[in-house]
């Protein structure tokens, strides 16, 4: 027990510490915007679009480090422009064909960034795996700014949000833009991987918007309480990731993806076990979106009847 008193004596010492007090808020308001958004990314199938986002931002976010600006503010930018482009180039088809093609281009203008980079290596290579070190009060109030327009669009856009990504062809044929909720959910998961690089690095962010989502799939039927699970797994993950990273020193993406991956098979064995003794129609019927079977139907029944009903086709 020597080790375990060792451990919490060393992790109450650091939380006086003013960094490390940033790094937990910080870290919960992530929590909070990736929870938010990523039940829409699951129900979208847009993981490997996350993915290319976050390198993206890593590009962003190196070219700012190289040329003396906001670290938090080049992601921003790197991030934003890119979903756009690939949300717009997406519109024709061959999605996972366009984000590897912008991907590996990005990636290769974070190397040379990266390379080109006087400073410590410890820096640019942080932007990888994520560093509570480097995190400042402004780019704490920079990622609280970011989370609230976040939440504050999701919740006024929720309903077309959720129907565009049920049934996407009956919701322009209920008079729904289409492309403009594309475009407009793209731009908020390039600010919320964008946000990401500096607490859980461009390689990993996806532990956080795409697992909690994924996990919330498997033990509830409802959008509405799925983004409330989402939001508890993805705080769970970043805060306890923070805290446990805190005592041994290690980069806090190991433990938030570690705990972020306990929960997703948790609630996968739920799925099963309920799934165990159902019919394969009663396990279709309790799992809102999955990515081999896509969204209830009901879901998308329910939200495009209250859409038509909000946006009559012209």
């Amino acid at each position: 027990m020597d080790w375990l008193n060792g451990f919490l004596a060393d992790t109450e010492t650091l939380l006086q510490v003013g960094f490390v007090q940033s790094a937990i808020i910080a870290a919960a308001l992530l929590g909070l915007v990736a929870g938010v958004i990523t039940p829409l990314v699951v129900m979208r199938r847009m993981s490997f679009t996350v993915h290319g986002t976050s390198e993206l931002a890593l590009m962003g976010a190196s070219a700012a480090l190289l040329t003396g600006f906001s670290v938090g503010g080049g992601a921003i930018v790197g991030s934003v422009l890119a979903a756009v482009v690939l949300a717009l180039l997406g519109m024709r088809g061959g999605q996972d064909t366009i984000v590897g093609v912008v991907l590996s281009f990005g990636m290769g203008l974070s190397v040379l960034f990266i390379h080109l980079y006087p400073g410590r290596t410890t820096t640019a290579f942080s932007l990888l795996t994520g560093q509570i070190v480097g995190l400042s009060s402004a780019s704490v109030w920079l990622l609280a700014g970011v989370a609230a327009l976040v939440i504050a669009v999701v919740a006024l856009f929720w309903r077309p949000l959720l129907f565009a990504s049920a049934d996407p062809v009956l919701a322009a044929a209920s008079g729904i833009n289409v492309r403009a909720m594309s475009v407009l959910f793209a731009v908020l998961i390039g600010l919320t991987a964008a946000q990401g690089v500096q607490i859980v690095g461009a390689l990993l962010i996806i532990s956080l918007v795409i697992t909690p989502g994924a996990a919330a799939a498997y033990v509830t039927a409802s959008p509405m309480k799925a983004v409330a699970l989402s939001v508890l797994f993805a705080e769970t993950a970043a805060v306890g990731g923070v805290l446990l990273s805190l005592a041994p020193g290690m980069p806090v993406s190991v433990f938030v993806t570690t705990i972020s991956f306990t929960i997703y098979l948790v609630c996968r064995f739920i799925g099963w076990y309920r799934g165990r003794t159902a019919t394969r129609d009663d396990v279709s019927a309790n799992r809102w979106a999955l990515p081999r079977d896509g969204v209830l139907p009901a879901t998308a029944a329910a939200a495009g009847a209250d859409c038509a009903g909000r946006h009559p086709a012209p």
